[in-house]
């Protein structure tokens, strides 16, 4: 793990984790799945400033939904499982969502601060993106308010995301997928 709250509070600052965690992605560059590396290397996916980063965000919805691998097949067919993750953005001004296809593995842990009721997952704090076996990747999620309130870990294929700004959709605009292209601008280039 490389920028996860252990990694940033036992430095002083959290520049020596980024860094680290930039050489990984170096170094694992041609194995990740395009989606999530692009994510994980993109300008603006980490800096909390930007409107489409995930850092603060609340939980609108978790879904978890389990398919045939093929459309018609019986029931004792292979099955597949799919996660998407919808948030409210940090600004209030858009939710993110988050898709995983051919999930295999998953996590989700909520622990709440207290036992007192509406206190829920709170902020998304960090997460990070990691190589899995088989070339799969693996995202850990940490939630917090005022301690940590939960951990979420899914490994799938890939990951997809997209920003869904409330202006564009007033307007009628279909929502923005952000962060799966790999462009120059992305990356500050």
């Amino acid at each position: 793990m490389y920028i996860l709250t252990a990694q940033l509070y036992d430095e002083d600052t959290g520049d020596q984790a980024f860094a680290r965690y930039q050489a990984y992605l170096d170094s694992v560059h041609d194995q990740m799945p395009s989606g999530a590396l692009a994510l994980a290397t993109s300008v603006w996916y980490f800096n909390s400033n930007d409107h489409r980063a995930p850092h603060d965000a609340w939980l609108e919805a978790v879904h978890v939904v389990e398919t045939p691998v093929e459309a018609d097949a019986p029931r004792r067919t292979p099955r597949q499982v799919a996660i998407t993750i919808r948030l409210l953005g940090a600004y209030h001004d858009g939710f993110i969502e988050f898709r995983y296809r051919d999930v295999t593995r998953y996590r989700i842990d909520l622990t709440p601060e207290s036992d007192a009721p509406g206190t829920g997952h709170r902020d998304w704090r960090y997460d990070e993106f990691r190589l899995a076996p088989g070339g799969r990747v693996e995202h850990e999620i940490e939630w917090w308010g005022r301690g940590p309130t939960g951990t979420w870990l899914i490994e799938a294929a890939d990951v997809e995301y997209a920003w869904q700004p409330f202006t564009a959709r007033a307007e009628g605009s279909e929502s923005q997928a952000t962060g799966i292209a790999n462009t120059d601008a992305e990356h500050g280039n």
